[in-house]
């Protein structure tokens, strides 16, 4: 019988989506052969609060994700109170899918290259694989206590539940929320790198639109 079909998920504040979000999880997906879920945080534990708030930043996801079904919306993270701890949302969804379906988180290099500072983050590993979207020339070697406990799990893909690490390249599109926010707030309008769906309702961009008054 086949492994089942990988679920992976990407997480992140999303204020704003924009298209390097969204292509990263694209390309993921087709790598991967998984669905993938975009996981908008609640109150993220490392960085100060968005600027659009949970009904916000779902709005624009959904206009974002309108038009296909390879990539989804879950929002288990802003369904609960308290931190978003990327453990208790393995926990959850390897709690809904069973023990036997592979997951996998997906993080940038960067946030790889620091996951020994993340919250309980070997248990990371005994919820899911950690898929590392990487860029070409980019290099993310982990150090220290993270070296060591990932060496061995190197993986050349995805098999079984968890606990592997797999390198995914993606297409480097250097678009950051902090420059689209900035952007906004000196009045411009940062089109083209945010899905034309999200120009198309004023409501969704107002929050960052009201950042330049």
């Amino acid at each position: 019988m086949s492994e089942p079909r990988p679920l992976a998920i990407l997480g992140g504040t999303f204020d704003p989506i924009h298209h390097g979000h969204l292509r990263a999880a694209w390309e993921a997906a087709e790598a991967l052969h998984a669905e993938v879920r975009l996981v908008p945080a609640r109150t993220p534990p490392h960085r100060p609060p968005p600027v659009a708030d949970a009904a916000g930043r779902v709005a624009l996801l959904r206009a974002a994700l309108a038009g296909q079904d390879r990539l989804t919306l879950d929002t288990r993270e802003l369904d609960r109170d308290g931190p978003s701890y990327t453990v208790d949302t393995l926990a959850s969804l390897r709690a809904d899918v069973g023990p036997d379906r592979p997951l996998v988180l997906l993080v940038g290099a960067d946030a790889f290259a620091g996951l020994a500072s993340w919250h309980l983050w070997r248990d990371l590993f005994t919820f899911a694989h950690v898929g590392v979207l990487t860029r070409p020339g980019a290099a993310h070697e982990p150090a220290g206590e993270l070296a060591g406990f990932v060496e061995g799990r190197r993986a050349d893909r995805v098999h079984g539940p968890a606990g592997s690490v797999v390198d995914i390249a993606i297409t480097p599109l250097d678009i950051a929320a902090t420059a689209i926010r900035e952007a906004f707030a000196a009045g411009g309008e940062p089109r083209f790198l945010l899905p034309t769906a999200c120009f198309d309702d004023e409501a969704l961009l107002a929050p960052y639109r009201a950042l330049g008054r």
